[in-house]
C-alpha cells in the first residue's frame, strides 16, 4: 500500500499505510459481531496494531435479540465484547439507536410509502458509520478506522480510490458509493482482496475465534425476514391504505390492501385473474393509491436521472463532458455500459446502452470504470 501524502517517511510503511510501528498506530474497528470484523480486528491485534473495537446499539437490545440473523443485535453485541477479549483489545459499545432510528429508519418508512424502493444499508455506511462514528474514531485519536466491508481502497496519483472486492461475489461496491474522498484517505478494508467468504472463515479459525462458524447477516437488520410491509404499519400506523390495481390505460385490474406491499418489477401475488399475457407492477402511483401494471416491456428503461451524487472521479463533475461509464442500477446485478451527462453539481441523466428492467426511483445508480475495478461514485434514482 502507497504511503498517505500526510505522513513522512521516517520508517517503513506498515500495512495500513503509515510510516511507523503497529505499536504506535490505532485503528479503531467498527465491529458487527460478525465474522467479517471479527477478523479484522482479530487480524491487525496479532500484527501488533493498537486496537480499539466500536460496536453500534441501532436499536433495542430486546427486540434485537428476538431476532436472529441480524447485524448490531443483543447476541451480536456479546460476540464483539468477546472477540475484544480473547485478542485483548479495548472494546466499546455506543448507543446510536436515535442517530439510526432519525437518518436511516424514518427515511425508509417515508420512501417506502412514496413509492420508492430505498436501501437503508446504504444511508446506515453514509450517515451513521462513515460519518458520526468515524468521527467517534477521530475521537479516540486514531490514524484509521478500519471494517470488514468487501471492498478494496487502493493509492493512485490523487490520493485513495475505491475499488471493487476481489470475490465479485462478495462486493459490497454498491452500497458504499456514497463514501467521500475526506472518508476515504481516513478508511481502511483489510478483507478487500481475500478470494472468497472461505478464505474469512479460515482466518477466523486460524486466530481462534468463537465466531469463525457464525452464519452471515440476512436481510436488512430492522426487518425480520424480508418483510418490509409490516415494519412500515408498525412505524406508521395507518399507511397500509386499499386502491386500485389498474392497467397501463387506466382501466381497473383489481384492488390492493396497500402500495407498500408492491415494488416495480412485481409479477407475483398480485392477484389478477384471467389474463392473456403477464403483467408487472410498472408505477406506483402514491397520490391516487394505485398500482399500475403493464407488459413487460414496460418495464424497460433507457434514461434514469440521478441526484445527489457523490464523484470519485479524479477531474471535476464538469456538464461540459460526457463520462463513458458503466453503471449498476441493483445490487444484484452486473454493470452495464452507459453515458453519464451531468446536469448540475451534483446531478445527471444516465442514458443505458441497453435498457435495464425494473428500474426503480430510491435505489442506487453506481458509477464504475468501463474495464477495471475503480468505483467513479454514484447517485440516488429519482422520478425526474
Amino acid at each position: 500500500m502507497a504511503l498517505d501524502k500526510t505522513q513522512e517517511n521516517t520508517h517503513p510503511i506498515n500495512s495500513l499505510g503509515f510510516a511507523k510501528p503497529p505499536s504506535e498506530t490505532r485503528v479503531v474497528v467498527a465491529m458487527s459481531g460478525g465474522v467479517d470484523s471479527s477478523v479484522v480486528a482479530a487480524k491487525l491485534a496479532d500484527e501488533g496494531y493498537d486496537v480499539v473495537g466500536v460496536t453500534l446499539q441501532l436499536y433495542d437490545h430486546g427486540a434485537a435479540l428476538a431476532k436472529k440473523g441480524a447485524c448490531c443485535a443483543g447476541i451480536d453485541i456479546h460476540d464483539a465484547r468477546r472477540v475484544a477479549e480473547e485478542k485483548g483489545f479495548p472494546h466499546y459499545v455506543l448507543d446510536y439507536e436515535n442517530i439510526f432510528q432519525d437518518a436511516v429508519i424514518d427515511e425508509f418508512a417515508d420512501s417506502y410509502l412514496g413509492g420508492a424502493t430505498p436501501v437503508p444499508c446504504i444511508r446506515c455506511n453514509e450517515r451513521v458509520k462513515f460519518k458520526d462514528l468515524l468521527e467517534t474514531a477521530k475521537d479516540l485519536e486514531a490514524d484509521c478506522m478500519a471494517t470488514g466491508h468487501y471492498i478494496q481502497r487502493k493509492m493512485g496519483n490523487r490520493g485513495a480510490e475505491l475499488h471493487s472486492a476481489e470475490n465479485a461475489g462478495k462486493d459490497q461496491s454498491y452500497f458504499l458509493f456514497s463514501t467521500t474522498p475526506e472518508q476515504l484517505s481516513y478508511l481502511r478494508f483489510p478483507l478487500g482482496h481475500l478470494p472468497n467468504k472461505e478464505a474469512t472463515r479460515a482466518l477466523a479459525a486460524e486466530y481462534g475465534l468463537s465466531v469463525a462458524d457464525k452464519p452471515d447477516s440476512q436481510d436488512i437488520c430492522f426487518v425480520p425476514n424480508g418483510d418490509y410491509a409490516s415494519v412500515i404499519e408498525k412505524l406508521r400506523p395507518g399507511s397500509a391504505e386499499p386502491g386500485d390495481i389498474v392497467d397501463h390505460e387506466g382501466v381497473v385490474r383489481g384492488k390492493h390492501n396497500g402500495v407498500l406491499h408492491y415494488t416495480i418489477g412485481q409479477r407475483r401475488g398480485l392477484g389478477i385473474g384471467g389474463l392473456s399475457e403477464p403483467l408487472y407492477v410498472v408505477k406506483l402511483d402514491v397520490d391516487k393509491k394505485q398500482v399500475v401494471v403493464g407488459p413487460k416491456e414496460m418495464l424497460a428503461t433507457r434514461t434514469i436521472p440521478v441526484k445527489e451524487i457523490n464523484w470519485l472521479g479524479d477531474e471535476p463533475f464538469d456538464s461540459e463532458k460526457e463520462w463513458h461509464l458503466s453503471v449498476k442500477v441493483r445490487s444484484t446485478r452486473p454493470p452495464r455500459e452507459a453515458i453519464i451527462r451531468p446536469t448540475g453539481p451534483t446531478t445527471a441523466e444516465v442514458e443505458l446502452l441497453t435498457p435495464e428492467e425494473g428500474v426503480s426511483p430510491g435505489q442506487a445508480c453506481v458509477f464504475y470504470a468501463p474495464e477495471g475495478s475503480r468505483i467513479y461514485g454514484g447517485g440516488w434514482i429519482w422520478r425526474g
